[in-house]
This record gives C-alpha cells, structure tokens and sequence, in this order.
C-alpha cells in the first residue's frame, strides 16, 4: 500500500498536512506494508526536509501511489485519473462552486473518500479539525474584544507558533468584568472552552450567569438545551430536538440581554430556530457587542453574521439598525469575526491532531479489509459513479439542481 502526501494546491494556500512526519513514522512502524511519499511543497508547515530527516522518502510526482491524502480540494487540472483521493471535497451539500470538481473525479474514474463523512457505525465523525478552529476562534474573539474597546493588543494567531503560545498571550491581557457565552459542547466548543479554563476565567452555571452580576468576567457554556425551548409549552429534549427541530423556537434573548461576548460554536441544523434575528438585534435590550463566529453560517443563526471574514481582514463591523456592514469600532457596532478556516491560522498543531485520528481510524481499514465500514461509508464515488449512500447527489452533478 503506497500512500502519497499532497501538496495542496488551493488557493489561498493552506499550509496543514493529513500526516506529520512523525505520524508517518508512526504509521511505518505499525504497518510493514505501507510506503509513504510525500510531494515536495514550499508552503506546508512541515518543511521537506523534516520529512526526509525523519526517513520519509519526499518527490516531485504521486503516479506511483495508491491513496493520495490531502487537506482541501484537489484543483480539476491536478487530479490523477484512475486513484483514491482523501481530501475535503465540499460538495456532499451540492455546493455549488465545487459541482465541477465532483463531475472532473467521475470522468476522471477516481474514488473520493470524504473527510467529513468519514464516520463510525452511528455516524459521528472520526477525523475533524474542529477542536483547532474552537481553540484559534476564542483566541480571535478576545482579540476582536481588545480591538474594538482598544484595551489591548494581541497578535494575530497565525503569527503564533502554537496552542500554548496563544494561552501565553491570552494570560497577559487584563478584562474588564464583563459576561461571556459559549455556545456548543461539540469539538468546537471544547476546543474554545480550553482556551477560556486556561485563561483562568470563572465557568458559572446559565442560572447564575442569567441571574447574578459579578465582578470578575465570567463564562457560561451551554447547548440547545438552554437556548431553545418547545413551541408548545412541553418539555423538550435534546433527542426530541435533533428530530424535530421545527418544533422548537429559539430562548436565546435571555442570554443576549446580559452577554458582552458571545463565542458562537454550535453546530446548526436545517430547520433549527435562528439564535438570533436581524428584530433582535434591534432591540435595546440586546447586549452583545463583540461576536466570534465559529460556526459561520452565513445570513443564518447568527443574523450579525452577514459573510465570512479573512485570515488577513477578520474583523467586521455590523449595525442592527440600517442591517449592513460598518467599521466594527462603530459604538451601535456588533465586531464579528467570522473566519471560515480558523484551523489554518494553528497549522502544526492542528496537522498534528488530525494526523493522529487519521492514523487511528482510517490507516487500519487499509490494512484489515475495511472490517468496521470506515472506508465503505467515506466513498463517495467508484468505477465513474456515485456510490449508493451518496446517490442523492446525481441530479446535483447533472446540473439539475
């Protein structure tokens, strides 16, 4: 089994890598079997040269490969007929933009294994990189805070070299007593929760957080539970809410009366309430000023959130009244920093945490016949077509919709 390393090829460049050279190594030594190349790039956070110090063998062409790992989409002109690629394809929700590339990889006769549906048997995913854009969106966010009441100065994350050295920085700044939400306990909310229990701020229960002044700044982690409710009046749940989310509406004013922060890293699911709206955020009551979108679902959950923001120009201004962008240092202005590739500006550290995963539970199937299904779920197309589980996406291929 010969597996190559990509050099990723996107623009603007994307410097993370599917496997470290030590997890190479790694993988070596487990599996006698595999050979792994890596493809020579001038940008990937791991230098070539810490590839070949490590043993691992670094060229210019993947022809010889079986499998063919990368992080993001693999440009028309650069893919090789005939392999299996593993990279983020974002096209399982028919986007757009990306239905030429999907048409390219069946003509092409190459077998597309998805990262993001790369699952176990109850359907959670097994290799993601949101704990990274939890840990760099919370950074982002106090930054975003410093800059708009000009408290204090942080560096930009991406100048940083890792984790630890955003904890370092974050420890140097001074807050004023102020209340901070943070909303989902996924791999984003923990990744952001790490960073604020690391900072040292007080965690307090919604009660008391909805309740009590206090005066030292404080944060409350919640999830649906706590910003939605039935619109009938029952008791909901969480179960019942995944199932039904039309059912609920949102109960989420109550924490934007009293929140200065808002850290947004839920994940969003169509038909769920908005947190929300554009009326809200109108209100004079409404609070919050300074939003991290991790999320960053556009014109979606989140009304302040009207497009995403760039690793160079992160921060945006939006005024409730006129529903437009504005200078984010605007007094009536809500700052958003709404980044959608927030694991980019942590690029060692993120490759390094999804190296490990991948090597966990997806370089075994490789090895046993694919005995827990991992791969069988990810394939997304074979033989020139799409695969049964993702034969919904035919009439989005054949520019039907």
């Amino acid at each position: 089994m010969k597996l190559g390393i990509i050099r990723e090829r996107k623009n603007p460049p994307d410097r993370r890598v599917v496997l470290s050279p030590e997890e190479c190594q790694n993988v070596l030594s487990k599996y006698p079997k595999a050979n792994i190349l890596v493809e020579s790039s001038p940008i990937r956070v791991f230098s070539d040269s810490e590839y070949t110090e490590k043993g691992i063998q670094v060229v210019t062409d993947m022809e010889t490969c079986d499998v063919l790992l990368g992080v993001k989409e693999v440009p028309i002109d650069a893919l090789i007929p005939h392999k299996k690629y593993f990279f983020f394809s974002h096209t399982i929700k028919k986007q757009p933009y990306n239905r030429q590339l999907l048409q390219a990889i069946l003509e092409k006769n190459i077998e597309l294994y998805d990262h993001e549906v790369i699952t176990n048997p109850k359907g959670s995913r097994l290799v993601a990189f949101g704990r990274y854009a939890g840990i760099v969106g919370a950074y982002n966010g106090f930054r975003t805070y410093g800059l708009k009441y000009n408290l204090y100065q942080l560096p930009k994350a991406e100048s940083l070299l890792d984790q630890q050295a955003l904890i370092s920085e974050l420890k140097k700044i001074q807050l004023p007593n102020i209340k901070i939400l943070l909303t989902g306990k996924g791999r984003v909310g923990s990744g952001a929760k790490e960073m604020l229990d690391a900072m040292g701020l007080r965690h307090v229960s919604p009660s008391e957080y909805l309740s009590i002044s206090f005066k030292e700044p404080v944060y409350c982690q919640t999830d649906v539970s706590h910003y939605v409710k039935r619109k009938d009046g029952n008791k909901g749940s969480k179960a019942d809410f995944f199932q039904t989310p039309e059912a609920y509406e949102s109960d989420f004013f109550r924490f934007a009366k009293v929140t200065d922060f808002y850290i947004a890293g839920h994940f969003y699911g169509d038909g769920a309430p908005y947190l929300y709206t554009r009326e809200d955020a109108k209100q004079p009551d409404f609070k919050i000023k300074v939003v991290a979108d991790i999320s960053c679902d556009i014109d979606g959950p989140i009304a302040s959130t009207i497009r995403p923001s760039t690793i160079a120009e992160p921060i945006y201004g939006y005024d409730p009244e006129s529903e437009t962008e504005t200078d984010f240092k605007n007094e009536k202005a809500i700052a958003v920093m709404a980044v959608d590739n927030l694991p980019c500006e942590l690029p060692r550290d993120a490759s390094v945490g999804f190296g490990e995963a991948f090597s966990k539970y997806v370089i075994p199937s490789f090895f046993n016949n694919d005995k827990d299904g991992v791969l069988e779920r990810a394939r997304m197309t074979q033989n020139g077509k799409l695969t049964p589980r993702y034969a919904y996406l035919q009439d989005y291929v054949d520019g039907k919709e």
